[in-house]
């Protein structure tokens, strides 16, 4: 069973039953489910998975303002549950203690992904914020949300990045990819200095796949999971073996041709006019788009 899986059955199953049998008002003031950081939080966990953080429990959210007068409850009604859940130990830690699963503080759950008590609130947090971290911040699933908070921050930082931002770190995809793949590795080649033309394509690639997810408007995972989900994506997505293959075995031609498909939905979504083949000029119309004075008076590269 996949942990979202188990997590969501030990909710249902087990902890939320308890809830409304011994506090049914509390359930409407919290949200309940699994976020994070994790492979099972992407629904990616595995048999190899099972060596580090494998626990049935789920994490139940609480406002900072309500955790003092009812987080103590709640944590006793948890840490009272079954010690096993569908043959899976439970994880169960002292109320001083802070496990991965039981109570948490719902501000207190974003502030390691944007700084905030939720969703990034200025145009630079957008653009500096790694998509990792708001990946992380919207990834699994919420079971249930009482009052909703949680679930609107968690929309919020899924759609909520501003149109200059993602044009902004559009242009810096396109350029960086020109720069690394599309110039320094056939030059480094031409030098004789073969390590550097392999980084130079690691970055070319590293760049795509951080230009892909913008361009399907999401938040990219954790570099290790990158792959995975782009391969879920429904804009070119058949771009991942390609990938893969220059990782291995670089070629211009395959650079080329991943530059090609970038170019092409730049293109399908409006933000070129032009027909280079070279990605660097697509950048410099892409920030021609962009409204904000201070963002578009940044480096091409910034971001």
């Amino acid at each position: 069973m996949k942990g979202l899986e188990l997590s969501r059955s030990f909710w249902e199953e087990a902890l939320r039953p308890a809830m409304e049998e011994q506090c049914p008002v509390l359930l409407q003031r919290a949200a309940a489910g699994l976020s994070g950081t994790g492979s099972d939080c992407l629904g990616y966990d595995d048999e190899i998975s099972l060596d580090h953080d494998m626990a049935a429990g789920c994490m139940l959210w609480l406002p900072e303002a309500e955790l003092e007068s009812y987080g103590f409850h709640l944590s006793t009604i948890y840490d009272r549950l079954p010690r096993e859940h569908r043959g899976v130990a439970a994880e169960h830690r002292s109320r001083q203690g802070d496990g991965r699963y039981g109570v948490k503080s719902l501000e207190g759950f974003f502030r390691p992904f944007t700084g905030r008590n939720g969703a990034p609130e200025s145009w630079w947090e957008w653009l500096y914020l790694p998509s990792h971290s708001l990946a992380a911040a919207t990834s699994g699933e919420v079971f249930f949300d009482g009052p909703g908070t949680f679930t609107r921050i968690r929309e919020e930082i899924l759609t909520g990045m501003p149109e200059d931002v993602r044009l902004k770190k559009i242009a810096a995809r396109a350029a960086l990819m020109a720069q690394s793949g599309q110039y320094n590795f056939a030059r480094c080649r031409r030098h004789g200095e073969e390590g550097a033309a392999r980084l130079a394509c690691a970055e070319f690639v590293r760049q795509t796949l951080g230009m892909i997810f913008l361009l399907n408007r999401r938040h990219m995972p954790f570099y290790k999971w990158a792959f995975r989900a782009l391969g879920e994506l429904p804009r070119l997505s058949e771009q991942k073996e390609v990938l893969v293959r220059i990782l291995s075995d670089p070629r211009e031609e395959d650079i080329e041709g991943v530059a090609a498909a970038v170019i092409g939905e730049l293109q399908a979504q409006g933000l070129t006019d032009g027909h280079w083949d070279f990605l660097e000029p697509h950048a410099y119309e892409v920030m021609k788009r962009i409204s904000d004075g201070e963002i578009a008076a940044l480096h091409v590269m910034e971001g």
